[in-house]
């Protein structure tokens, strides 16, 4: 450990590039209407305002944190604000849909490049133990601020200024960054090995394919040959990707990680959760605006009742779990959030602010803050060290892509649920609510895998655990021999 870099430079130089990469998927969000108005975006366009982040995002996830271990994670911090900043300019820039979708896909392979070595940056400026930990909570607790945050400043710039300064602003930041970066950030030893491309292609376009046949269904249906050819296209490509890493190297994605029964239960759990709540936020804005009338700063603090329960839930979950056990808290927190969603669901064109919005709002809230802590934990079950990049980075690529493909299918389900006989802001509402309706069903759903793959017997899950372990060990061991650097990623050296 250096022990001359300056800790708090370190410090705010990384809360400050991850609260960039946060705040950009919650600030759009308020937002939405008025690009809507501006870009003249289709309803089912306008979902790929944040699909085209979330999609880059998760997919070159895995490979941005590769790159950062072969050739050094504060070149690849600041390759990625550098990324990053240009295309916020080109966001805040756009003319027309394809600009800022185009723009928006670029932001997120920025944020994949730049995400991993924030975390990763922490882990090797600070001590193990206290130091450490401090800094890691400070970084946990960001992205629960910065969600908030976004959401009420995109409000405010939407409302009082243009939703265009809520991209620009990052380009100050971003620079400021850029140039401390190299003064106070210590770098890390480039290791030798291999990027896993042709697993990150094939991922990235495989999701792409399928996402966009299912939200061209929305206009096209199913019939249609683009529709047909998007989602078999899509489908095949991620055949491809899990045949590639049944054979490469050094996979992106390890398919050892799948053998634990609890383990892949978490993912696919995150990935239906994270599938109900990022179209949560995408519609339930369109109803605060569009419905309801209120104006994007008024929108922004209608959101508070599920930031702050899902703040508070948050801090509770290390008491909870301790006294209780993962398994328990999890389902607890799945089972408060389709109460939440499902009632909801249920809004209208006339729905009261405080008993139909407000009261399930705080329900969804205290399920979500409640429910990602334990499945992030569930990801990491008995994971060996040399793998716990790995499984983080799938844990974090089942969170992005399970909101851009939840968000697709509610998109859909938006677009199939018409009505003849309402009109304007009554037939928006009824199709928002089929929409959250199909959302408390992904939860119901993710409810459904929590229990399924809840341990029986704790003293039988632990031995399970045990010795599913030794095996994956042994197994690894004979193909390759590991070393994991101070961060926890994966880096081969014979």
């Amino acid at each position: 450990m250096n022990k001359s870099i300056n800790k708090t430079a370190v410090l705010l130089i990384v809360l400050a590039a991850y609260t960039m990469i946060v705040l950009d998927i919650s600030i759009v969000i308020t937002a939405l209407p008025k690009i809507h108005r501006t870009l003249d975006f289709s309803a089912t366009a306008l979902s790929w305002v944040q699909n085209a982040y979330l999609l880059a995002f998760g997919g070159l996830l895995l490979l941005g944190a590769r790159a950062g271990d072969l050739v050094g994670r504060r070149r690849m911090l600041i390759i990625g604000l550098g990324v990053f900043t240009v295309a916020s300019v080109a966001v805040g820039s756009a003319q027309s849909e394809v600009w800022l979708i185009g723009a928006r896909a670029v932001q997120g392979a920025g944020a994949a490049i730049l995400a991993p070595s924030t975390l990763a940056l922490l882990q090797t400026s600070f001590d193990e133990g206290p130091e450490r930990t401090r800094a890691v909570s400070y970084y946990a607790a960001v992205a629960g601020v910065a969600s908030t945050v976004g959401l009420v400043v995109g409000g405010i710039f939407a409302g009082w200024l243009s939703w265009r300064v809520g991209f620009f602003i990052n380009v100050p930041i971003g620079i400021a960054m850029m140039l401390a970066a190299p003064r106070y950030l210590p770098e890390t030893t480039p290791r030798r090995g291999q990027a896993d491309a042709t697993g990150a292609v094939a991922s990235t376009l495989g999701m792409t394919a399928l996402v966009f046949g299912i939200v061209h269904s929305a206009d096209a249906g199913w019939s249609d040959p683009i529709t047909s050819v998007a989602v078999v296209g899509g489908l095949v490509l991620l055949v491809l990707f899990v045949a590639n890493e049944r054979r490469a190297p050094q996979p992106i994605m390890p398919l050892r990680l799948f053998r634990s029964r609890e383990r892949s239960g978490a993912y696919l759990a995150r990935l239906l959760f994270l599938g109900a709540m990022a179209p949560f936020w995408f519609f339930t804005t369109q109803w605060l605006q569009s419905v309801a009338g209120y104006s994007a700063v008024i929108a922004g603090l209608a959101f508070l009742p599920v930031t702050l329960p899902n703040f508070a839930a948050a801090m509770a979950i290390p008491r909870l779990t301790k006294r209780y056990g993962n398994p328990t808290v999890l389902v607890g927190g799945l089972l408060i959030a389709v109460v939440g969603m499902a009632w909801l669901s249920r809004l209208g064109a006339d729905t009261d602010y405080l008993t139909g919005i407000a009261l399930p709002m705080a329900l969804i809230g205290i399920g979500q803050g409640g429910a990602l802590g334990p499945l992030t934990a569930g990801g990491l079950t008995g994971v060996e060290p040399q793998d716990a990049g790995a499984a983080g980075g799938v844990t974090n690529v089942a969170h992005q892509i399970g909101g851009s493909l939840g968000l697709a299918v509610l998109v859909a389900v938006f677009a199939a649920a018409d009505a003849p006989t309402l009109h304007g802001s009554a037939l928006l509402a009824h199709r928002i609510s089929a929409s959250l309706s199909a959302g408390a069903v992904l939860l119901a759903l993710a409810l459904i895998v929590a229990l399924a793959v809840r341990p029986r017997s704790p003293r039988r899950a632990r031995a399970a655990q045990r010795a599913m372990a030794t095996n994956e060990t042994r197994e690894h061991d004979a193909h390759q021999v590991l070393a994991v650097d101070r961060a926890g990623y994966t880096v081969v050296t014979a």
